[in-house]
């Protein structure tokens, strides 16, 4: 049996590593996808306040914090049992807008998109987004660099700082925007309509008129038939930050739609012993292992995967995007995995059209009037906020992150002391579906006799790489299982002395 490692695995958030064996005539046996650190932040969240949990999770990770506080606001909200102000949920949503186009274009043109657009098989030192600005132009680059520096200006302006931002308190938020903060937002948004077009143009011309590419996007070393996840609208419709979870089957029809404070009845977790990252799965299926099929409970939570879950998208240009889409790959479902990146970039432009929608809604400035300072007038404040006046005690919050459903779960005392908190997190949905994943891509792309370069590794560390993980987020805490190794080797590299802990 050979080993072949790729560690680190690259271009994403986080750090883990991918272990390939190969059997003796030279064919893929297994391959592990193993994530080696470990964050505990559901431990030490424990014994807080829980209005203060959703500034401590913003923590968690630089990349997505914007994603945890508001998982965390609303998971607050129901603890506290109490309903935001109407505004105060469009405010919340207005940030939360801003932050998917900057991270799915951090993405795209930092992570994914390198191998697209600068070409699976170019030297490592060209694939990453200096390649991309190389290839595409400096204009080019400068418009995703500008796009992204605005939408962190909202945050800012919202938030109060452009990374872990605090702005949604238990029962609403903290402070209003005013008519002039409105106008400059709306501007911005503007910007980022044009900016989601303009990706999906750029990725029209450099991939979908490579036939190379598209044959790879449709290659059965990069599908997996799973069950698909995402939050959804009354219509149905992909929405982020509000609405139930729908779940449908690898045929593309509804399994199931919930409430997420109900998602223990429907996901379960388990463990392996090689990875810090748990695996959740369809409870009412059942752990089936490593397989896909309508057998199996593994299912999906990543861009592709709402857009399969859902029926339709709110804003006209991204519903147009998500048509095209759908035309070209053949009708709904798709399970092409490296389709997440053309999804992905649809996503980007409904953000971009919702911010705007939010922004130009009358009622997105209540809480200001013109002579009061805003925050000081309480009349005024009511119009964002709705005091809690409840005995805390369990909540769930949930939203989609820009990497899958994400689940905050607290209960408290009757003080609002958290004394168990439990996350799901988008990439965790995901981990099962990514194991896989990697595992037919080395299959696909390994073959006996054959030399494996850096590029063939690549081609297989693409199959994570569509599903944009962030192994800093997922990695959490069950008591008792994760064990914790020490191997100690000498200056050859022989093991002297190895110990294991369970923690």
């Amino acid at each position: 049996m050979k080993r072949v490692t790729i560690d680190p695995i690259t271009r994403l958030e986080g750090h883990g590593k991918v272990e390939v064996f190969l059997n003796d005539d030279g064919d893929v046996e297994n391959v592990y996808f193993q994530v080696p650190e470990l964050r505990g932040f559901e431990v030490f969240c424990i014994g807080r306040p829980v209005e203060e949990v959703a500034r401590i999770t913003t923590r968690i990770c630089g990349v997505c914090p914007e994603a945890h506080h508001m998982a965390s606001a609303k998971a607050a909200d129901a603890v506290y049992h109490v309903d935001p102000p109407s505004a105060a949920k469009k405010l919340r949503e207005l940030l939360y807008m801003a932050f998917f186009v900057t991270d799915h274009a951090t993405h795209f043109y930092a992570l994914g998109g390198p191998d697209f657009v600068v070409g699976p098989d170019a030297p490592p030192a060209e694939r990453n987004i200096l390649g991309v600005i190389a290839k595409v132009g400096t204009e080019a680059g400068l418009k995703v660099i500008n796009a992204r520096t605005a939408m962190h200006e909202v945050i800012k302006m919202m938030g109060g700082r452009r990374i872990h931002p605090v702005m949604a308190i238990p029962g609403g938020v903290s402070k209003p925007i005013t008519e002039e903060e409105r106008r400059q937002i709306e501007e911005i948004a503007k910007v980022g309509v044009e900016f989601g077009k303009w990706s999906l143009q750029l990725f029209d011309d450099i991939v979908l008129k490579n036939s190379d590419y598209v044959d790879l996007i449709l290659s059965d070393a990069y599908a997996h038939k799973t069950y698909n996840m995402g939050l959804v609208d009354e219509n149905n419709h992909i929405n982020f930050y509000d609405g139930k979870v729908r779940v449908t089957d690898p045929e593309g029809k509804e399994f199931v739609k919930f409430d997420g404070k109900d998602y223990r009845d429907h996901i379960a977790e388990r463990v392996e012993p090689y990875s810090y990252l748990k695996y959740p799965y369809l409870k009412n299926i059942g752990w089936k292992g490593f397989v896909d099929g309508m057998d199996s409970g593994v299912y999906k939570a990543t861009p592709l995967s709402r857009c399969n879950a859902a029926d339709g998208i709110a804003t006209p240009f991204a519903q147009e995007a998500y048509e095209k889409m759908y035309d070209t790959l053949g009708g709904k479902p798709v399970h092409a995995t490296l389709a997440t990146h053309w999804a992905r970039l649809v996503e980007l432009a409904y953000a971009a059209e919702r911010m705007l929608e939010l922004a130009t809604d009358p009622e997105i400035t209540a809480g200001t009037r013109e002579g009061v300072t805003p925050g000081l007038d309480k009349a005024l404040m009511k119009e964002i906020r709705t005091i809690p006046t409840e005995t805390p005690d369990e909540g769930v919050g949930v939203v989609e992150a820009p990497r899958g459903t994400l689940y905050h779960h607290y209960k408290t005392d009757e003080n609002g002391i958290t004394t168990d908190v439990n996350l799901i997190v988008g990439t965790t949905n995901n981990n099962a579906a990514i194991s896989m994943s990697l595992k037919k891509a080395a299959q696909g792309m390994i073959k006996r006799g054959q030399e494996i370069t850096e590029a063939t590794l690549n081609l297989v560390e693409m199959a994570f790489r569509a599903y944009d993980p962030c192994l800093s987020c997922a990695t959490h805490s069950l008591p008792g299982q994760m064990p914790l190794e020490l191997n100690v080797y000498d200056s050859d590299g022989t093991l002297l002395t190895s110990r294991r802990k369970y923690c």
